[in-house]
């Protein structure tokens, strides 16, 4: 298949997460709708992380399979599983840094912004200060979506990998399927990068419905790497660049889960909870049941 078509199937499997970004702009949920929305979005992402790091493990567990069978040396098997573990680390020890980064840069801007009272010729500390960080500034929902299309974004490039490797080897039928399988999950995947800004509200506690152009640019974090590793599976193949985007995806969904948890928890609503993680997992599972019944 040609590399034009080839972009068109990618482009396809990418723009499907738009689908899902609507649901940010919900004005005033209910709150039991609201923690019901999170816990879907949180079920989602454990989907994604068993799918990620289950595909990442397929190379070290067909290396071990053919050491023990004595077709190959216990090399391959290390230096898959090294990288596993530096993707994984990175993913999600980085967002950690990244945390304690913005901690300092909200402490910055909440100097920037004290008022001063300045005498003649004078110049305040806070004057002298660097501008705040523009993330620094915004809402904890903002943040934590940008997270979340990050990390989905990491993942969709992995996918788009493997759109561009089967459809470069002609394997048509198996790219059609890819693109299906992966479009309905990008559409799951735009709920739950969206789902912690239903109901996002402003430091004096106004509603703050994000704008059709800031969802634009997060289901472009999320879904244009998913184009742009078509673009690149289509050229070459390698697994271990395969390994590296999916283990640093996996890393990263985990720190999202784990900020998302924590939101759950102070619900105080196990029973909604529960309800949000079955139905974000089905949801999951189902599309990917669909792929497989296709034959992909």
């Amino acid at each position: 298949m040609g590399l034009g078509s080839t972009l068109v199937l990618g482009l396809i499997a990418g723009i499907s997460i738009l689908l899902g970004l609507p649901i940010g702009r919900l004005r005033r949920p209910v709150p039991t709708l609201r923690v019901l929305l999170n816990a879907i979005a949180v079920g989602v992402l454990l989907f994604l992380t068993w799918d990620v790091l289950s595909a990442a493990w397929e190379p070290i567990d067909a290396a071990l399979g053919s050491l023990h069978d004595g077709n190959t040396g216990l090399g391959t098997a290390i230096g898959y599983g090294a990288l596993f573990v530096a993707g994984l680390s990175v993913g999600l020890l980085s967002l950690v840094g990244y945390e304690y980064w913005l901690a300092g840069a909200e402490g910055r801007a909440r100097t920037v912004a004290q008022p001063t009272h300045l005498g003649p010729g004078a110049a305040h500390v806070s004057e002298l200060a660097p501008p705040p960080a523009v993330l620094a500034v915004w809402t904890p929902a903002r943040r934590l979506a940008l997270l979340i299309a990050v990390g989905i974004g990491l993942h969709n490039f992995a996918e788009g990998l493997a759109i561009g490797q089967s459809a470069a080897k002609d394997e048509v039928a198996l790219a059609t399927l890819l693109v299906v399988g992966f479009a309905l999950h990008n559409a799951t995947e735009g709920f739950g990068i969206t789902a912690p800004l239903a109901g996002d509200t402003a430091a004096d506690g106004a509603p703050r419905r994000p704008s059709w152009a800031f969802l634009m640019l997060l289901g472009l974090i999320g879904g244009g790497p998913t184009f742009l590793g078509t673009f690149v599976g289509h050229g070459f193949t390698s697994k271990p660049v395969s390994v590296a985007f999916l283990t640093l995806a996996a890393g990263s969904i985990i720190y999202v889960i784990t900020q998302l948890i924590a939101v759950a928890a102070r619900a105080k609503r196990a029973d909604l909870v529960a309800y949000g993680l079955l139905i974000g997992l089905v949801a999951g599972f189902l599309t990917d049941a669909i792929v497989t019944a296709g034959g992909a």
